[in-house]
């Protein structure tokens, strides 16, 4: 009943929003239909404009040359536009549905003059440069042709998000394993993005209201519709996969200083330092248009920048608006994977005369080459109608939080057809009944399982599933020859609870590990659905390393059994522990946990108390923790696999805190301490420049305790770069109770190596990293000034391998090459200080595989 309650209350909240929000239709209308085609040739032209004067109103054709658009019916003119060509208006009949095709004649303009200097082109200067004088206007003016010079704005936004496998060979078609997916494949125009065979694989939609209020700030999005072809969620996050392309393929603002696309930020042409790195020129004016237009061609003056090329025309009307981008980027450019990527922005006129944009298109093909060879194209169009200025809103209504989008996902067939700016195509209405029909198919089931099991690593059996494979076989110093075998339940086991389990056997220390834990759900939802919200109790018995907390892999992970250096310090530990998990659809996340922890040292680790010639040693180590761990991750996007969320890293900065509690006496526990951690990690985007992931970190503990229960930093004996580690320094080597740590990682993205003959085209990439970390001991939890504490680790030579941090910060930096073969990283890492401790190493080879695009 509460469910149901919640249910109509949304429902409530979405009506009454569409009627505050979404501006009323009226009785009568006109629609009206057509094909705009070249006068002269007869060719379809696409991307012409189709606006209704004084109305705010308009539309794009589309590749066809084809519209649809529904105006009021007091409005009785349409006026076509496009550059190059000349102005159509036309009359239509009031509250009645029509066709009009549309001929336009081409403008012919003519050059004043023509200067020929010889064979040799001038050489490109700033200074005293028209195209640049004019930019450098557009530039100036670029912020009162923002909808955020408004004081209100408000629109309807259609998005429209299409990917299929592209330019696939007749022999593809043929193969065997394709004879029951013959209906998937589409055929089209030779001339088409994509080649003549296509495979459609993805559709979404959506239909949103956005509001806008300038000061004080604030945006608003109601969700009308959301609509997208859905794969089987046992294998494939659906909501992970629509917030990973639309990752990709983000809202191009060309008045932005940056621009992103695939995870990587572009430099704008109309960015305030846009002339040192681009160059301008004027090559057409257009005086048929209304008004007046200049054609301004840029590109990058070093054509291998990470930087665009194309168009724009700008408006000589004293606002020196875009009218229109076009937006392209040189095959040369150090992007992965990218055949060609074009954009286009349409402006249309407001009735103030200034524009905003209309229509946007992205398309991307991608593939391994460069050539014609298969490949995977991705087309987003987005189209902004309703177009309101000025239209003040109460309070109330900002304050008043927007419904989720889960309320407009059963939208009928009828309400898509009516509130599509333009239909789609036949490619594309195929695609959510393929989609359907695809999962039907035996054959594509076992394959997805197959994926599912060599990506994630499960294997599933309806209910249970066994997993993962990357920790069936390790080996480590303690336990030698290690094997696991574990699992966890399903949804179709049940929706709300969960269970998971694995054991381990040791075969050097002859010792079984295992681990079982049982979580309930308390939304109804899967334990790996975004927001979660449940509870967990586990009991864990398992070895680990000190101080090493592992985030996205597990530490009897195959590949993490290789490690340098002297490595057989390790722990044998018996963990209870309840935790509660609440998170919120702002992305602001609460736990609370209790932990009950023994640890047992193993190897060449041992707890001694007592001065070296009279210590006596400590079998286990019993401390009974609680802990609030707080998480803000402002919009936050993210792929939910099979174990952990993979982030998709955005420009917003992630917050965390942690605070620990233990209380000696509480169930054993042997001392009493609290500990204070705080994390903020932000990427930084600084086109041309690269990209600067930055990580600090601090952490206090208060009262008296022995090192293993303070803060032993995050050391890496791998052959592998982490970033998130100290990768020359060793585990157990340092331990504080108050420290301060900074992370810098730098990716120039081929900035220098983009202007070195030769090696620019290997399309390589510059990486350079910085660590430096702040630390000490009070003397109170210093085991050389306390003897009863737990002393600090020796070698067999009786020389200390544990120290506490001196007046001098650790510190390490490196700089690599990535990019290698477009999914490798090598890092060339050197110690910097505390070179005097014993079995360390000053320089340091490390690598590690990434795929960028």
């Amino acid at each position: 009943m509460i469910n149901l309650l919640v249910r109509c209350h949304y429902l409530a909240v979405v009506y009454a929003l569409l009627l505050l929000g979404c501006p009323a239709v009226a009785l009568a209308q006109t629609t009206i239909t057509g094909v705009v085609t070249d006068a002269t040739t007869k060719e379809k032209l696409p991307f012409v404009s189709v606006a209704v004067p004084g109305a705010g109103i308009g539309t794009n054709t589309d590749e066809n040359g084809g519209y649809r658009l529904v105006i009021p019916a007091q409005y009785t003119s349409v006026v076509f536009t496009s550059v190059g060509y000349g102005t159509v208006t036309k009359t239509v009949v009031a509250g009645r549905a029509q066709e009009l095709n549309v001929q336009l004649a081409t403008t012919a303009t003519a050059l004043k003059e023509v200067v020929v200097q010889g064979s040799k082109a001038p050489r490109y200067r700033n200074k005293e440069n028209p195209a640049v004088a004019l930019i450098r206007q557009v530039i100036e003016h670029k912020e009162q042709n923002r909808p955020e010079h408004y004081d209100y704005v408000e629109y309807d936004k259609y998005e429209k998000m299409s990917f299929s496998l592209s330019n696939l060979s007749e022999k593809f078609k043929a193969r065997k394993f394709f004879r029951n997916y013959q209906f998937l494949f589409q055929q089209q125009d030779s001339a088409a993005a994509g080649g003549v065979n296509i495979l459609p694989l993805y559709l979404e939609e959506k239909l949103t209201h956005e509001y806008y209020r300038k000061s004080p700030e604030k945006r608003k999005v109601v969700a009308l519709g959301t609509k997208q072809a859905q794969f089987d969620k046992s294998f494939i996050d659906n909501g992970g996969l629509s917030s990973y392309f639309n990752r990709m393929y983000q809202d191009i603002d060309v008045y932005d200083n940056r621009i992103t696309l695939l995870g990587n930020q572009l430099l704008s042409p109309l960015a305030n330092t846009a002339p040192t790195f681009y160059q301008y020129f004027i090559t057409d004016t257009l005086t048929e248009n209304t008004p007046p237009l200049i054609e301004l061609s840029f590109g990058p003056r070093n054509r291998e920048d990470l930087l665009f090329q194309g168009k724009l025309y700008v408006t000589l009307d004293g606002n020196y608006a875009v009218q229109q981008a076009d937006l392209s980027v040189d095959k040369r450019i150090n992007l992965n994977f990218i055949k060609s990527l074009d954009a286009r922005l349409q402006f249309t006129e407001n009735p103030d005369r200034r524009y905003h944009l209309s229509k946007s298109e992205l398309a991307i093909d991608f593939g391994v080459s460069s050539n014609k060879g298969s490949g995977f194209y991705g087309e987003r169009t987005v189209v902004y109608q309703q177009y309101q200025v000025n239209q003040p809103r109460p309070e109330s209504f900002y304050a008043t939080p927007a419904p989720t989008e889960d309320t407009t996902t059963t939208r009928s067939a009828a309400f898509w057809q009516q509130q599509r700016p333009d239909s789609l195509n036949e490619r594309e209405s195929a695609v959510y009944k393929n989609v359907d029909t695809l999962q039907t198919i035996p054959s594509f089931r076992r394959t997805l399982e197959l994926f599912t099991f060599l990506l994630a690593g499960y294997k599933s059996f309806g209910p249970f599933e066994v997993g993962p494979a990357n920790t069936f076989y390790s080996f480590n110093p303690v336990e030698g020859f290690r094997l696991r075998l574990g699992g966890r339940t399903t949804p179709e086991f049940s929706k709300r609870l969960y269970f998971e389990t694995y054991a381990a056997y040791g075969f050097k220390d002859e010792k079984w590990k295992y681990y079982l834990s049982s979580t309930y759900s308390l939304n109804n939802k899967s334990v790996y659905t975004f927001p979660q919200n449940f509870v967990r109790a586990s009991f864990q018995r398992d070895t680990k390393i000190p101080g090493q907390d592992l985030e996205f892999v597990q530490e009897d992970n195959f590949l993490l059994s290789f490690k340098r250096g002297v490595n057989d310090k390790w722990l044998y530990n018996d963990i209870y522990r309840l935790d509660y998990v609440h998170e919120f659809s702002n992305h602001f996340s609460y736990t609370l946990g209790f932990k009950k922890w023994q640890q047992s040292p193993a190897g060449g680790l041992y707890f001694r108390t007592g001065a070296p010639d009279n210590s006596t040693d400590i079998a286990a180590l019993n401390t009974t923790e609680l802990q609030l761990g707080l998480r803000w991750a402002p919009q936050e996007a993210f792929y939910q696999g099979k174990l952990y969320r993979v982030p998709i890293v955005g420009p917003f900065p992630v917050f965390t805190a942690r605070f620990t509690t233990s209380l000696k006496g509480l169930l054993a526990s042997q001392y009493s301490y609290r500990n204070v951690t705080l994390n903020v990690t932000k990427r930084f985007y600084m086109a041309p420049f690269g990209i600067a992931a930055v990580t600090l970190e601090g952490g206090y503990t208060f009262g008296q305790a022995p090192f293993p229960l303070l803060t032993i930093h995050r050391a890496n004996q791998t052959y592998s770069y982490q970033l998130n580690s100290y990768n020359l320094m060793n585990f157990l080597e340092f331990s504080s109770d108050r420290y301060a740590s900074l992370f810098v990682d730098h990716n120039f993205n081929g900035f220098f190596f983009n202007k070195l003959p030769l090696i620019k085209h290997l399309k390589l990439r510059e990486v350079a990293s910085l660590k430096l970390l702040y630390g000490g001991l009070r003397p109170e939890n210093n085991p050389n000034v306390q003897p009863e504490l737990y002393q600090f680790l020796q070698d067999q030579q009786g020389r200390p391998t544990t120290f506490a941090l001196g007046k001098q910060p650790y510190a390490e930096a490196s700089v690599g090459v990535s990019n290698i073969f477009k999914l490798f990283r090598l890092d060339v890492v050197k110690r910097l200080n505390y070179l005097d401790h014993p079995n360390v190493a000053e320089w340091g080879l490390r690598g590690r595989f990434k795929l960028d695009f």
